[in-house]
């Protein structure tokens, strides 16, 4: 469905735009429908300018991304694109104008794409759109948007995604500013929508979370892929640095962190790129060193 094929981003910085800055480089990677592809990283690694290429709101340097074979930038008609593929972001509250009532959004659903429908068929496909992500259209409907929880917020905007019967969600750390009761609901509200088919990609940087909702994750660092592959060959056998370090650094629920705990393990550990045959090097600076398990050479990221 959604392809990354050597894609990067360069932002002109300093006075008069004279340098550049590399945010992401040579990114290569892929989601299919009904799967969820978790995007791991630290602030900075370059995340969030993924979501923001995916969804035409940052324009791409380099590679490509496609939609079915088709590259994004060739579809003219944008409003076609975001038919099938929407974005949610970290902050809920943003994506709302207070003065308006927050079921705005979807009256602006329907001005854009849903013009014909009737007053009552509308209606009921918004209630329905609203159950379909555990909200009783009665307290959510005709409420300005400090009259409700982010967490509300935050699911009227993926009914609002659902009304549509998008193929793709960028879901850029949607859960991150929700307690942790309300984050289960979302968690598993996303893996319901999964299961009808709907491919997401999951951006954030707490790794718990990615481990508990994704089928295969990609770990970037600096603006590169270090690591990706099926999650659970990921979290359960990590094989750059990288990524046991953030591993290392998860909190437990039942242990104190100890100074011995805190320090970086795995400087000596063999770069797994190099260790790597040849001809598994089939990915650019990438080695399959396991059924679909990628990981980058460390050397370079000491150097």
């Amino acid at each position: 469905m959604l392809k990354l094929d050597g894609v990067s981003k360069v932002y002109r910085v300093g006075a008069f735009g004279g340098r550049e800055l590399k945010a992401v480089s040579d990114v290569s990677f892929e989601v299919g429908e009904g799967e969820v592809v978790s995007l791991i990283g630290e602030s900075g690694s370059g995340k969030s300018t993924l979501g923001r290429m995916i969804l035409r709101l940052a324009s791409v340097s380099g590679g490509t991304i496609t939609l079915d074979g088709r590259d994004i930038t060739s579809i003219k008609d944008r409003k076609e694109y975001y038919r099938q593929v929407q974005g949610v972001f970290q902050d809920p509250f943003s994506c709302y104008n207070p003065v308006f009532r927050a079921d705005r959004v979807f009256a602006m659903i329907k001005e854009q794409y849903f013009p014909r429908a009737g007053a009552d068929e509308w209606r009921k496909r918004v209630e329905g759109a609203l159950e379909s992500v555990r909200l009783d259209p009665g307290n959510v409907l005709g409420k300005y948007p400090h009259q409700l929880s982010g967490g509300q917020l935050q699911r009227m905007l993926i009914a609002r995604a659902v009304l549509l019967d998008i193929r793709l969600l960028v879901a850029d750390e949607i859960i991150s500013m929700l307690d942790a009761s309300t984050r289960i609901d979302v968690l598993n509200l996303l893996a319901d929508l999964r299961a009808r088919g709907l491919g997401i990609l999951f951006v954030t940087h707490d790794l718990s979370l990615g481990n508990y909702v994704s089928d295969r994750t990609v770990v970037l660092r600096h603006g590169k892929i270090v690591e990706m592959g099926r999650t659970d060959l990921v979290f359960g056998s990590p094989a750059h640095p990288y990524t046991r370090s953030l591993l290392a650094s998860v909190p437990r629920l039942h242990a104190k962190w100890t100074d011995a705990e805190m320090t970086d393990a795995v400087e000596d550990v063999p770069c797994a790129y190099h260790e790597a045959p040849q001809e598994s090097r089939t990915r650019p600076g990438l080695a399959e060193i396991d059924s679909d398990h990628y990981v980058a050479c460390a050397d370079k990221e000491k150097a």
